[in-house]
């Protein structure tokens, strides 16, 4: 799989015009959704290698991340003329990145991509690492391929605009990333103030966010083996995802991981010694910021449901990455249905369910 260049930009109009320079294109579309091609769009403006690029704009947010949607991104690239050397620039936060990347790389059997990421979710995860893809069938990211992008540019000046709920939801994936990196990482991350937000600081904190992803990665591009720390929080934080979705109470991505973490960390003290008071910062901090996902031990078989049609799964047992501490990263970890529901039971008495 081929490596991708991240770039945190100074200068957003600079970088993507390098990043164009680098890749020979015939024609060049951007995707961004009905939000981004109001409020982040208009910052190209200027950039001339844009001048005749071919807009194509998409409904916003995860209920759109659909094959009816992607359906239409492939009918737009067919019907302006888009060739194998034709380029895609995928402005937006991360199910935009998600869906351009896997129109991108399955379009013609592959055309390259660049990837600008608007949120601080796509920033540290959805927009790096080469995971592209649409939910299906009532399921997380279903379908979709690894195919990374030519270039990902990192413009931190977006953060700006976002509300609370969405920093929160990428914040939890950079918790994620502090949880299986280093305990200076992690405590920064507890500690940074959220209600006046240095911006300098929060952007030195991207960058090394982005790099414990990008190392990770860089070792295993297609998940057979470390790659897995990635997916701590998210077995059961995909379950608790598309459960809501299925109740049509959608949450944000981040949200449901750190929701999930809750229960993983739970399940990495009981399985692999994961330490106590480690466990209750983490989910002290989780409760004061993300609030809490409702449900009832009648939701248990649903849930459980899901999580057997997780990707990491094998055979149909349940995998999960947990931790033995800060760092110490346990892959390939099981738990079977009885520890499981205590898992969750120990979600609903910790968090006031």
């Amino acid at each position: 799989m081929n490596t991708q260049e991240v770039i945190l930009c100074e200068g957003l109009g600079n970088s993507l015009a390098h990043a164009l320079a680098q890749c020979p294109h015939d024609k060049v579309f951007v995707l961004t959704d009905e939000h981004t091609h109001r409020l982040c769009l208009p910052l190209l403006e200027g950039v001339d290698a844009l001048e005749n690029a071919v807009e194509i704009v998409i409904g916003p947010e995860d209920v759109h991340k659909n094959l009816e949607t992607l359906a239409s991104v492939w009918l737009e690239l067919s019907n302006k003329g888009a060739t194998r050397r034709s380029l895609m620039v995928n402005l937006g936060g991360g199910m935009v990145t998600d869906l351009g990347g896997f129109a991108a790389s399955t379009f013609k059997r592959g055309i390259p991509y660049i990837n600008i990421p608007t949120t601080l979710l796509a920033m540290v995860d959805a927009a790096v690492g080469g995971k592209t893809g649409i939910n299906f069938n009532g399921l997380k990211n279903e379908v979709g391929v690894f195919s990374p992008a030519v270039s990902v540019l990192i413009e931190t000046e977006f953060l700006r605009t976002l509300d609370d709920r969405n920093f929160f939801s990428g914040y939890a994936e950079m918790l994620k990333h502090g949880l299986i990196s280093t305990p200076g990482h992690w405590a920064e991350l507890l500690s940074f103030d959220r209600g006046s937000i240095d911006y300098a600081q929060l952007k030195a904190m991207v960058g090394r966010s982005v790099q414990v992803k990008e190392n990770i990665v860089h070792e295993d591009p297609l998940e057979r083996g470390i790659r897995k720390a990635l997916n701590l929080g998210h077995t059961v934080g995909h379950a608790f995802e598309s459960l809501a979705l299925a109740e049509n109470r959608p949450v944000l991505h981040g949200y449901a991981v750190a929701w999930g973490l809750v229960c993983e960390l739970y399940l990495s003290c009981l399985k692999t010694g994961f330490p106590q008071d480690k466990m209750r910062q983490t989910i002290a901090f989780i409760k004061e910021n993300y609030g809490v996902f409702t449900y009832d031990c009648k939701a248990y078989e649903h849930l459980y449901a899901l999580m057997q049609h997780d990707k990491k799964n094998t055979e149909g047992v349940i995998n999960f990455t947990l931790l033995r501490d800060i760092g110490e990263i346990a892959i390939n970890q099981t738990a079977d249905k009885k520890t499981i529901f205590e898992a969750l039971d120990f979600y609903r008495e910790t968090m006031g369910v």
